[in-house]
């Protein structure tokens, strides 16, 4: 009996000294939390002061929970000091409320996080305007990632390689996990690239590496894995010779990189069987694919759709080959102007395909010079 007391005695005086400790702990950010002091709430429940703060600052709470419901447990959040930061930068309550709808680990970042972050991309970007408008956009590019340090030798290392500013802002604003990434990740893909260019015969590997990142953004955030049997699967399917394929992927097939391996295979076989069940050759494959890489991410269902459209309104499968990117279009844009073309008689024989692949308001303007405006 007395150790047991000569126990509680011992585990009492520490529990008064760690709180002693605890309650002279600095804060340094806002916080929604209730005071260390207290109990804390139960294991996995939300913390309710931090959803009554963010419901006052027209944060969806719904949308919160649905994308990131860790957040709105957590004790320690800086909530107000992120709606000051960016109410300081030019951003109305609308916005912010926004973003941490959206975002909601943005609140976990600290002011002077914040504040390196923010000056970190107003190296790259013009104005605090033009930031909010990105962030109100798509909060993940400039919250997802803590790292300042991991951001600042990423933007150094592209820039080595030349990528220009516009490029970088791209790169920000499109895929921002490119900025995640270690530095050696990125510098794994882009050495990638450049072997990929010398073992084609091609002289200038860093020019290489540069247009094709600046043709795919994503391409820093595949795997090399990935990109390399897509490369082999292209040469040795298509059997391109070495100017063919410095060709390709410099232009439109660097996007076809960004196909998982087993979405390209599957497409390939796909369009593959349809072009020779319609009377085609292997060389009219390569061509069309040459013409055109992009036709390699429509799946087969969508491909025997258009082409069937197509072909129905009096189109030879040989200047679909030789326009391939007639099939960007959706198949309801596709109805309707041929629709409207028909109507007016357009000879495709005569006249080709390429009034097809036009913009909207070009194809309007064509459409007034062939005849009598119509319904569009």
């Amino acid at each position: 009996m007395m150790a047991q007391k000569r126990m509680v005695s011992v585990l009492w005086s520490i529990g008064r000294s760690s709180a002693h400790r605890h309650a002279f702990i600095p804060m340094s950010r806002y916080c929604s939390s209730s005071p260390i002091t207290q109990k804390p709430p139960p294991l996995h429940s939300e913390n309710e002061s931090l959803l009554e703060n963010l419901s006052s600052m027209g944060v969806d709470l719904t949308m919160a929970r649905r994308r990131q419901p860790g957040v709105l447990r957590k004790l320690l959040t800086n909530e107000q000091g992120l709606a000051q930061f960016l109410k300081s930068k030019g951003a109305d309550q609308q916005t912010i409320g926004s973003i941490i709808s959206r975002f909601p680990r943005s609140i976990t970042r600290s002011c002077e996080h914040l504040e390196e972050r923010w000056k970190l991309w107003r190296n790259i970007f013009k104005s605090d305007s033009e930031v909010i408008g990105i962030l109100s956009r798509s909060p993940e590019s400039f919250f997802r990632s803590s790292d300042n340090e991991n951001l600042q030798e990423n933007i150094t290392f592209l820039r080595s390689l030349g990528i220009t500013p516009k490029d970088l802002h791209r790169l920000l604003t499109t895929a921002p996990r490119t900025f995640s990434n270690s530095v050696e990740l990125n510098r794994n893909m882009v050495e990638l690239l450049q072997g990929i260019c010398l073992s084609l015969g091609g002289k200038d590997h860093e020019h290489f590496a540069k247009t094709i990142i600046s043709k795919n953004l994503y391409i820093l955030i595949r795997s090399t894995n990935r990109v390399k049997a897509n490369v082999n699967f292209l040469l040795s399917s298509l059997r391109l010779s070495h100017a063919e394929a410095l060709l390709l992927l410099q232009s439109h097939g660097a996007q076809i990189l960004d196909l998982s391996h087993e979405s390209l295979k599957r497409n390939f076989k796909n369009l593959q069987v349809k072009l020779q069940c319609l009377g085609c050759s292997k060389a009219d494959l390569k061509k069309m694919i040459l013409n055109y890489s992009l036709v390699l991410f429509i799946s087969s269902e969508r491909l025997n759709e258009k082409l069937g459209c197509l072909m129905d309104a009096g189109i030879h499968i040989h200047q679909i080959i030789q326009k391939p990117k007639v099939l960007d279009f959706s198949l309801d844009i596709l109805k309707q102007r041929l629709q409207d073309l028909s109507r007016l008689g357009y000879d495709f024989q005569k006249n080709g395909i390429a009034v097809l692949d036009s913009s909207k308001k070009r194809f309007h303007a064509k459409i007034e010079r062939l005849g009598p405006p119509s319904e569009l």
